[in-house]
């Protein structure tokens, strides 16, 4: 048997778990040995008898009573007369000047790492309705803006940020990239997202929404999928369900995460997002603009929502119903999305409508029975598909998901060609797969940079380039300068041809894209942007991810740009309303135009896109301009 300790060693090892204790204990000990001097000083005063010269002899109150007041102020004793009494003082005050010294650096020290504390962001946040963002990454300044102007018309909307970052350096990042915040105020919290403990300190159970981004670094989708697991299974959470919109990248993650968040998650796979919105944006100009104008906050929105006066009527009778509103579709009890259903579906209680407005409040029916110009709608004329020759530049994990989702909407004896020099493109084009053998491809490793290799692909006779970022191999501002470059190759080589060269391109930041209209591209798809746009919109819009994918499927009813000569006659002006009906003869649901004149205002950059316009204005089209249409094929 050992040693046992002895009482000096447990005193000594008791006092040194108090001195560890923090401040509190510090300023304990300090008022015990202040209290202990006063003590020992006025009962000396007293038994001795020694008082100031000329003085009566004080008690042991009164004693006590001039230590403590010569222990707080060192100038109390200036005025003691009496080299007995004085010697008393002297020594009261010297130990009085090392215990308040010693407070002093207790209490400085104390308050030092209170404020590091704080600057760390580590307190509780006590707010209600906040919006919560999860994980630091690129997007998060776009998800920011959004949500800011989304809060235009809320009451001290609030925006919750953790992540594994200094809070200060957050704080710094946001305010020098997103200078004007609104009425909306961002509360920054420095966590692992993936903790129980930290995520108590954001308060997710006061939240309004929740988005978790995919972080930087390796294996992002496990960490989201790890911060989703722990905010739907955490013991403390609340009864009323979460809606959370999270970011996964690899779209094979995504059965496993939705199995882990349930109904409560709505999933935004960013590369199937972004290469989809390639696909389709290549096969018809414009339409990155139609999608852009339906994610971001300003302009139209999707709402979902319910809408009593349509109760008992017809889709078509519903579409018709609304003059500034754009209804597209039905979600069901069960909260399933049906866009563009069958003409003659009725609405029933219960039911919200997916409608496209500028704001809620302009939601309202009408009566558009003496508005539609019948004489002026067209019958449809089939058409049969043509094959096509698309030339992918440049090349990234994106590349495969574009590459298959391409063969899945050409027709026979169409053409895919790849030309990219990034180290792993041989392999990636052995492990290609296809929808189907409608499509054939074939690749060449070039310098996509240089005139003279380009020019070798006779590109002039393609009938779609995409041109795709280095974003795997280089980093983002170096892998737009190169998409740049690429871009400007091909304008020269368009005005040497005197041909124009229907070109769709892939950005990865959006500052640059206005330095790329410099190219005369007919189409940018900024991929952070996007993915931004699209978590900003689930988080207000519990059904968005479900719109989103049933107008990215190509099972479901997409968006497509057709002539508007199609649809009515072009040689007199016509309103949107007549529009509408030819186009739900057809099985569609019209949703805007694309108008290009010189002297029309072009309000949001948008190449003549307008999504929602006014169905009661008149406008003149002409063979050129496009109807945009919400259609199954």
């Amino acid at each position: 048997m050992g040693r046992q300790p002895g009482w000096g060693e447990r005193l000594r090892y008791q006092f040194d778990k108090s001195m560890a204790a923090g401040p509190v204990a510090l300023i304990g000990w300090l008022a015990i040995i202040s209290l202990m001097v006063i003590v020992l000083a006025g009962a000396f005063l007293a038994i001795t008898q020694i008082a100031p010269e000329g003085g009566q002899p004080v008690s042991f109150i009164e004693g006590s009573w001039e230590s403590l007041m010569r222990t707080m102020d060192a100038g109390t004793m200036g005025g003691d007369i009496g080299w007995g009494f004085r010697g008393v003082s002297l020594v009261v005050t010297i130990v009085g000047i090392f215990i308040f010294s010693a407070l002093i650096g207790v209490l400085s020290s104390g308050l030092e790492n209170k404020l590091d504390e704080l600057r760390k962001g580590r307190s509780v946040v006590l707010e209600k309705d906040q919006t919560i963002i999860l994980n630091w990454s690129p997007s998060i300044f776009d998800v920011i803006s959004e949500l800011v102007i989304a809060n235009a018309s809320r009451k001290k909307p609030r925006i919750v940020i953790m992540a594994s970052k200094d809070k200060v350096e957050m704080e710094d990042e946001i305010a020098y990239k997103i200078p004007e915040l609104r009425n909306t105020r961002i509360i920054c919290r420095n966590g692992d997202p993936t903790d129980l403990h930290d995520l108590a300190i954001v308060n997710p159970q006061t939240s309004r929404s929740i988005i978790v981004l995919s972080p930087e670094g390796d294996d992002p989708d496990s960490q989201v999928i790890k911060t989703v697991l722990a905010l739907v299974n955490d013991p403390k959470r609340r009864e009323k369900p979460y809606q959370i919109a999270a970011e996964i990248r690899d779209s094979r993650n995504a059965d496993v995460a939705r199995i882990v968040g349930g109904s409560e998650l709505q999933l935004v796979l960013a590369d199937d997002l972004i290469s989809r919105i390639v696909v389709h944006s290549s096969r018809q100009t414009g339409l990155s603009g139609v999608y852009s104008e339906l994610l971001d906050f300003e302009g139209c929105e999707i709402y979902t929502l319910e809408q009593p006066d349509l109760v008992g009527k017809s889709f078509a009778a519903a579409v018709m119903a609304y003059e500034a509103s754009t209804l597209i579709g039905v979600c069901d009890e069960s909260g399933a999305v049906h866009l563009n259903p069958a003409a003659g579906r009725v609405f029933l209680a219960g039911e919200k409508a997916v409608i496209i407005a500028e704001d809620d409040a302009a939601i309202k029916t009408g009566d558009a029975n003496l508005a539609v110009d019948k004489d002026a709608i067209r019958a449809p004329e089939p058409r049969m598909p043509e094959p096509e020759r698309t030339l992918i530049l440049g090349w990234n994990r994106r590349g495969p998901i574009i590459t298959f989702e391409l063969s899945r909407y050409v027709a026979p004896g169409s053409l895919l060609t790849i030309a990219a020099d990034t180290p792993q493109l041989v392999d990636d084009i052995a492990s290609l797969r296809v929808a189907n053998d409608h499509m054939a491809v074939e690749y060449s490793v070039i310098d996509t940079g240089n005139r003279t290799a380009l020019e070798a692909l006779d590109i002039p006779s393609y009938d779609h380039v995409l041109v795709l970022g280095y974003s795997d191999n280089m980093a983002p501002q170096p892998a737009d300068t190169r998409t740049l470059v690429t871009l400007l190759q091909l304008r020269k080589i368009a005005e040497r041809a005197g041909k124009h060269i229907a070109v769709v391109s892939e950005m990865t930041d959006v500052r640059n894209r206005e330095l790329a209209e410099v190219t005369r591209a007919d189409d940018f798809v900024v991929s952070n942007k996007l993915v931004s746009l699209m978590l900003a919109q689930a988080s207000e819009n519990a059904s968005m991810a479900a719109i989103f994918d049933d107008l990215l499927d190509e099972e479901g009813s997409e968006i497509y740009m057709r002539p508007v000569s199609d649809y009515v006659a072009t040689d007199q002006p016509v309103n949107f309303y007549t529009i509408c009906l030819s186009a739900l003869r057809r099985g569609e649901v019209a949703i805007g135009y694309r108008r290009q004149r010189e002297n029309d205002p072009d309000h949001r950059n948008l190449g003549g896109v307008v999504v929602n316009p006014l169905k009661s204005e008149t406008l003149q089209f002409g063979p050129e301009d496009r109807i945009i249409v919400l259609a199954r094929d």
